[in-house]
């Protein structure tokens, strides 16, 4: 089967408009975290931005490899998420909700059509991403638990708290709210997650 003439090729682009999303509604997250001080939040939220455009990436570049010929357009169908208002607690969990049904549901979905229609390398791709999807579903419901629950800059054990910015490191149950060493805000404290 030619990929331009099957489900997987619509799929494709499917995965690709979904990636997209995710990396421009991750942006928003990351841009939230950053007004309300939480650099080190947002600079692991930026870091999973970067990887939703490299999923982009890898699906556009099976669809550009379907034809030798300039892919105009292409005609699909699909219901993608718009859940997000202007809540950075909130944005997580539901961030988190939707790397869960591309794991759970819409990739392995697609993976198994890839399957069928011959496409193993496309299917390799699927099973690669579902992990990385599963990864960041992870992240994302540590930092929507940690920050809801107020234990993100608070632990119930004494840990090695760590400046970002210049280094510094200190054992306590919360970190300092101005590094005493570079004046960086609590924000900047690197995060202990689960």
């Amino acid at each position: 089967m030619e990929l331009k003439n099957s489900q997987t090729f619509k799929n494709l682009a499917k995965s690709y408009a979904g990636e997209c999303q995710a990396h421009v509604r991750y942006k928003f997250i990351e841009y939230g975290a950053r007004q309300q001080g939480y650099k080190t939040l947002a600079e692991m939220i930026d870091n999973l931005v970067y990887n939703e455009f490299n999923h982009a990436r890898m699906f556009y570049t099976f669809i550009q490899q379907a034809s030798d010929e300039t892919i105009d357009n292409i005609d699909i169908s699909a219901g993608y998420p718009f859940k997000e208002k202007w809540d950075l607690v909130e944005n997580l969990r539901l961030a988190a909700e939707d790397e869960g049904m591309e794991e759970n549901v819409i990739y392995p979905e697609y993976r198994k059509i890839a399957e069928k229609e011959g496409f193993t390398e496309i299917a390799k791709l699927y099973d690669d991403i579902i992990q990385v999807e599963s990864c960041h579903r992870k992240l994302l419901t540590d930092l929507y638990n940690q920050l809801s629950e107020g234990t993100l800059y608070k632990k119930q054990t004494k840990v090695k708290w760590k400046c970002a910015d210049c280094g510094y490191e200190a054992v306590g149950y919360e970190p300092w709210d101005e590094c005493p060493l570079c004046k960086a805000k609590r924000g900047s404290v690197m995060l202990h997650l689960e």
